[in-house]
């Protein structure tokens, strides 16, 4: 995918926030689109069709976005309409808080185990 450097370092970054690949690279790429489709994403992005499914039923779980059903003429795989069910900011803000609750945590587990030394 040619991605801008901008948005090269913030599909990083989200990679770096534990999420997975497929899906930072999505996100990245739908955060300023309307509504696309999975074959648009493939073509765009270099994903794999699997990879896609996995990264949009990841989003879909998170509630980070809306999947649509298109008419298709013939036969073939169907074709799905998705877009962001929150504006990206809202999603950047879950991620952080997420992150922020980890660090919590890890740092309340590190007082706990400084708590056994002798």
């Amino acid at each position: 995918m040619t991605l801008s450097e901008e948005n090269e370092r913030l599909a990083k970054y989200l990679i770096i926030s534990d999420i997975p690949r497929s899906v930072a690279y999505t996100l990245v790429y739908i955060r300023n689109k309307g509504e696309i489709t999975s074959v648009e994403i493939e073509r765009e992005t270099g994903l794999r069709q699997p990879e896609v499914s996995i990264a949009m039923q990841w989003l879909r779980r998170k509630g980070w976005i809306n999947k649509r059903n298109m008419k298709k003429e013939g036969k073939g795989r169907p074709i799905h309409g998705y877009k962001l069910s929150k504006d990206f900011n809202e999603i950047l803000e879950e991620i952080i808080q997420d992150l922020e609750s980890k660090i919590s945590e890890i740092n309340s587990n590190i007082k706990q185990l400084k708590t056994f030394k002798q």
